[in-house]
């Protein structure tokens, strides 16, 4: 699994593009790709825990302009993540 951390800013823009963007994630987390996303309580960012490989992730942030082009989106990490307890748990 692969988590994105993204950071937030009040920019106008940001709130403007959100409905297309939780539209995608919707499409998304049917199609299993998206375990899970949300923002933090504070409103200054948020987490998306994604099921797919690297490649894959990259092509998702690409298609999306809510993580390329607007004003107050940033990426600010991309880890991977290996769960040990949970519905999403790896068995090693």
């Amino acid at each position: 699994m692969l988590v994105v951390e993204l950071a937030f800013t009040p920019a106008p823009e940001r709130l403007a593009a959100r409905p297309a963007h939780r539209a995608v994630l919707g499409r998304l987390h049917a199609e299993g790709k998206l375990f899970a996303a949300g923002p933090w309580a504070d409103d200054r960012g948020a987490m998306l825990v994604f099921a797919v490989e690297r490649a894959e992730l990259e092509e998702i942030l690409a298609a999306d302009p809510y993580y390329r082009s607007t004003p107050g989106v940033e990426v600010r990490a991309v880890r991977e993540w290996a769960p040990v307890v949970g519905a999403a748990s790896v068995n090693s």
